[in-house]
């Protein structure tokens, strides 16, 4: 072990990190707007519905926090994929249809790539989630439901690192999907028939056997 490691300093950072994280993941009940959250699950059912897909979009950590949440909409049957606002302003927006549901993820809610799409999304006829903390920002100004997801602070010294932030956003979004598989009356042999790998798809497997 490195000689300049202090084992119970790093046990206390670490337990810091947790509890911060853990204190931001229980505040969700009384800092979500339920109303937001409930159109949220009806764009997304209806989308479905009409056949259309859920794109999600971010940059930087929020681009990892949008690619869980399409692969979590996509184990639950709701076709989704992420595409990168960046990409989607060089030809990458022609895969959006009007059917479609965009949730785009900017804590700020300003993030220029973000913005830069939100034209395209509009003329396209397609919905828009914002996802933001910044009720104020352009982003939560033109997107066709506000879903605010704020917490009281990052994990790290500065209050800089998405830590807190990303895991909530993530959190809500996992509600989200699990209520969608009440509604969708989803089964464990759909499941079965899209997981059939890895320890979860063999658990399946053998239960149906």
């Amino acid at each position: 072990m490195n000689q300049d490691m202090d084992k119970d300093e790093i046990m206390n950072i670490a337990l810091r990190v947790w509890e911060l994280e853990t204190s931001s993941l229980e505040n969700i009940k009384n800092t979500i707007e339920k109303e937001a959250l409930i159109k949220a699950v009806d764009m997304i059912l209806n989308c479905k519905n009409h056949k259309g897909r859920v794109i999600t979009m971010g940059l930087g950590t929020s681009a990892a926090a949008a690619k869980k949440i399409s692969h979590t909409l996509c184990c639950v049957e709701i076709p989704s994929f992420f595409l990168s606002p960046a990409d989607g302003i060089h030809g990458g927006l022609g895969a959006l249809q009007k059917e479609d549901v965009v949730i785009a993820i900017s804590k700020g809610g300003n993030t220029q790539e973000i913005l830069n799409v939100i034209p395209a999304i509009k003329r396209k006829g397609a919905q828009l989630i914002g996802v933001t903390e910044n009720e104020d920002s352009t982003l939560a100004q033109n997107s066709s439901l506000l879903l605010k997801v704020r917490v009281e602070r990052e994990a790290d010294d500065f209050n800089m690192l998405a830590t807190c932030s990303t895991l909530t956003v993530i959190s809500v979004f996992d509600a989200i999907a699990v209520i969608l598989m009440r509604y969708t009356h989803y089964t464990k042999e759909q499941f079965a028939i899209i997981h059939p790998g890895g320890a979860v798809g063999e658990r399946l497997l053998k239960g149906r056997e």
